[in-house]
């Protein structure tokens, strides 16, 4: 309500603000490809039906590729069912189209019980366990980064080039973008989705936002909403917003790094109660993220999901490129950090730097926690972190050593070829 003061006397003029009806509900699930994708449906149809019995969708939803919706494989074709039914705790206006709300999408084979292939319910099942057997709650915390494309012709073709080609940190690269960084921070605020910062990052055009962390679940589902709200917004200003982990081989990429912690009772129980332990974490911290460290190499293809994504995790380029940990180590994949205020010698969670912006956040996350869960139940034990020195870092085995030379092959094919294209558009 907006009120105003008139000339005579301090009489006041009452502006009634009538929110606009909303239409349309978009249910929106994310592939295991990494895609989101959406069913909407009338808003009485989905107060009156779907809101209780959801919508059918055939299983091959998630069976389907990046480039491709041509079912891959035998066990998830055109044949069989599941119902989409809507999550109402994540039910939000679309922040850039008011007569629209979105909400997530779990999959059930029927009302009541879920389909084994549902992302979100992994993510709860494997969030289950860990409380059931550790009394422990995962809760992550996302870094985004994108690149802003232009349209420019060159040589008489239309193609994206990057924003502005402006350094790490840049002022002027903030100011250039700064009308369509406002927008997405106030479609964020206006979803409750919580913004630590945000900046200009290396690679040319390319942006990153850093949000709270949270349970792993709603981190999930933030993490989905802030890439509608970034592709959105970015069109409404004539740019194309991509997450794809390698857009140009002479760059650097862009991932989606996630920030780990352990809670119990509302603490984080991660960190060490004292400045005696070696690596600053809790027997628990050090397990978890010693089974999480063991894993990676099983890890990598739900939170790098692409060939594309290992041309991104490469030396010298801040992705992870090396199986091994360290402390404020960017070279590494699992990195330890602290908070401010806690001290140095702390760490409050690790940060896991291969995820990449073409990972489904539910499997990528489940993924994780499955590997921390292994190194809680076997008591597994963290190796020495590796420093600054290069010698240590290439004594450590590259993570690229891990896939086959085909993948790397293929991924250097794919940047060139229309497979490539349209995976930078649905990204």
């Amino acid at each position: 309500m907006d009120l105003s003061n008139c000339e005579n006397g301090g009489v006041h003029e009452v502006k009634v603000v009538v929110p606009k009806e909303v239409k349309l509900v978009r249910i929106i699930w994310v592939d295991a490809s990494g895609q989101h994708r959406c069913r909407v449906i009338p808003s009485t149809r989905f107060n009156d039906v779907v809101k209780k019995n959801g919508v059918g969708l055939s299983v091959v939803c998630m069976a389907r590729s990046s480039h491709t919706d041509v079912p891959i494989g035998k066990n998830l074709t055109g044949a069989g069912e599941i119902r989409l039914l809507p999550d109402l705790s994540t039910k939000r206006t679309v922040p850039w189209m008011e007569q629209e709300e979105m909400v997530m999408g779990d999959m059930y084979i029927k009302p009541g019980e879920a389909w084994e292939y549902c992302p979100r319910e992994a993510l709860r099942r494997v969030s289950t366990v860990l409380k059931n057997e550790f009394d422990l709650e995962m809760k992550a915390g996302f870094e985004i980064e994108f690149l802003l494309l232009k349209k420019a012709v060159k040589d008489g073709k239309e193609d994206w080039v990057p924003f502005d080609s402006s350094l790490y940190c840049s002022t002027s690269s903030y100011d250039a973008a700064a009308p369509l960084l406002h927008d997405v921070v106030d479609s964020l605020n206006s979803l409750n989705i919580t913004v630590e910062q945000l900046h200009a990052e290396i690679a040319k055009g390319q942006f990153e936002f850093a949000l709270g962390y949270t349970t792993c679940l709603t981190a999930a589902d933030d993490l989905v909403y802030t890439r509608e709200v970034i592709k959105a917004v970015a069109r409404k200003h004539g740019l194309l917003a991509t997450f794809i982990p390698k857009y140009a081989m002479d760059d650097v990429g862009s991932g989606c790094h996630v920030h780990i912690s352990l809670w119990q009772n509302g603490k984080n129980v991660l960190m060490a109660t004292d400045k005696s332990s070696k690596h600053g974490m809790s027997t628990i911290g050090e397990e978890f993220m010693a089974g999480v460290l063991y894993h990676i190499p099983s890890i990598l293809p739900f939170i790098a999901p692409l060939p594309n994504s290992y041309d991104r995790i490469q030396p010298n380029t801040f992705s992870g490129a090396y199986h091994c940990w360290g402390k404020d180590n960017r070279e590494v994949p699992i990195r330890t950090a602290s908070s401010p205020g806690i001290g140095v010698t702390l760490v409050s969670n690790f940060e896991v730097k291969s995820f990449d912006g073409c990972a489904n956040p539910y499997l990528g996350l489940a993924a994780i926690l499955c590997a921390g869960l292994d190194g809680l139940r076997y008591h597994l034990q963290l190796p020495q972190p590796i420093g600054r020195s290069k010698v240590l870092l290439k004594a450590s085995r590259c993570i690229q050593a891990t896939y086959t030379t085909l993948l790397k092959t293929n991924s250097r094919k794919h940047h060139k070829n229309c497979v490539y294209k349209s995976i930078v558009l649905i990204h």
